[in-house]
């Protein structure tokens, strides 16, 4: 393996276009990026792009042999996807031409506003979420990018969506929660989408109970909510509601709503504050949640990716699958590739190999076996403007049939406390 200052990352997916293909000048110390859409080598300052294109490009796929995964909507026929995908069934009529009277009107030029940068941090940004007004995922919108507009979506498929179609401009959406683990939904979209990881949020979970207005705790007979929900105030529902039926709702907020719209007086649920407020209901406990240390981590993701800085703390995120003929010990090479390095890893979640969910080992003499087939998600405290982070993913490809890096971003670092008011 070559020096820090030279490797090569070959990048061989087949899904990317070469239409984005360019070079860029490099100064002192060049790291050499080799992309299968790009048809030329460019370089970026010790490994890092000038440039949010170039950027794009080097962290969307490393090195990819598994194909992709076919959208059963057939959406990918119909628009053109983010990221290079098919783009030949695209209608490029983009600006439609009135006539008044049988003549053409003339089309407005252009004006300065239209070239404006774009909106600072949160401002006028349009943010997918998933769920209804009130759920949590609608506060790590805001937490994340404040005075954004939030776009409720009903399912987290329709939020990555949105950002693709660009009906929004970024999504934020839970990946694990300290209590009830992982969301193994959003890590399938992950690999599913193309969409890049710019950043985390982390939402402190405040439950209350909520019913209408002059319903008293003995007259409730049923409590519905999220099913992580209802988990996560096991105890206190079994104290305060000892004989009510418990149901699963999609979404906590959802459950609140459907509490003031139907007028249901023996049912309670399982919500926020804030949507206690928003659907006009009484909290009849506050806090009900059994551990107070009830976090939810939420990704914020974008069409484009950020450039990777060094002046704080960032992380990245790849998801990669193992060469059938390395072996089992395949994952401890990967991880100790960030090890050796000292690079820290903060999660690392299997996913069932959706493409090739067996694999056949062993001989006829001795029969076979089927073994599972994982891909693996991998969460580690370095930035990919880090010669280590990039030396170590370079040793990583050598190991895997796919690897793709999700994003490299700025770590949550804000503090937070469990008071109502953080939830709202």
């Amino acid at each position: 393996m070559q020096a820090a200052t030279s490797w090569d990352l070959k990048f061989r997916s087949t899904n990317l276009t070469a239409s984005t293909a360019r070079s860029t000048n490099a100064m002192s110390k060049r790291v050499n990026f080799l992309c299968g859409y790009r048809s030329k080598r460019f370089s970026f300052r010790n490994g890092v792009s000038v440039s949010r294109t170039d950027w794009q490009s080097s962290c969307a796929i490393l090195a990819s042999k598994v194909a992709s995964v076919e959208d059963p909507g057939g959406l990918a026929d119909k628009i053109a996807v983010v990221n290079g995908h098919k783009n030949s069934s695209v209608d490029l009529s983009l600006v439609h031409v009135e006539t008044t009277n049988g003549k053409l009107s003339q089309v407005q030029p252009l004006t300065i506003t239209d070239l404006s940068p774009a909106p600072l941090h949160g401002s006028n940004l349009r943010v997918a979420y998933q769920g209804v007004p009130g759920a949590y995922s609608e506060a790590a919108a805001g937490k994340a990018y404040p005075n954004c507009e939030a776009i409720p979506c009903d399912q987290f498929d329709v939020a990555f969506q949105a950002v693709e179609l660009w009906i929004a401009d970024r999504a934020v959406l839970p990946v694990e929660n300290s209590l009830g683990g992982s969301i193994h939904r959003n890590y399938d979209l992950l690999l599913r989408h193309r969409l890049h990881i710019v950043g985390e949020v982390q939402i402190p979970v405040h439950h209350c109970l909520l019913a209408l207005p002059g319903v008293r705790t003995d007259c409730v007979s049923r409590v519905i909510s999220h099913p992580q929900a209802l988990a996560q105030t096991e105890r206190s529902l079994d104290n305060l509601t000892p004989r009510a039926a418990r149901e699963a709702f999609h979404d906590t907020a959802a459950a609140a709503e459907y509490i003031a719209a139907n007028n249901l007086h023996d049912t309670a649920a399982v919500a926020s504050a804030r949507a206690a407020e928003l659907y006009n209901l009484q909290i009849l406990a506050d806090g009900i949640q059994d551990d107070t240390g009830n976090v939810t981590r939420f990704l914020m993701l974008a069409r484009e990716p950020i450039i990777p800085r060094t002046d704080r703390p960032f992380k990245t995120s790849i998801v990669f699958a193992a060469q059938e003929h390395k072996g089992t010990s395949v994952l401890f090479k990967v991880l100790s590739a960030f090890a050796f390095r000292n690079i820290s890893l903060t999660k690392i979640e299997s996913r069932p190999h959706h493409n090739r969910p067996l694999r056949v080992v062993g001989d006829g003499s001795f029969g076979t076996a089927k073994n599972f087939e994982y891909m693996f998600y991998v969460d580690f405290e370095a930035s990919m403007a880090e010669t280590r982070a990039q030396n170590a993913l370079s040793e990583v490809q050598e190991y895997t049939s796919f690897l793709r890096v999700l994003g490299s971003y700025p770590m949550d670092m804000t503090p937070w406390s469990m008071s109502p008011t953080e939830d709202a």
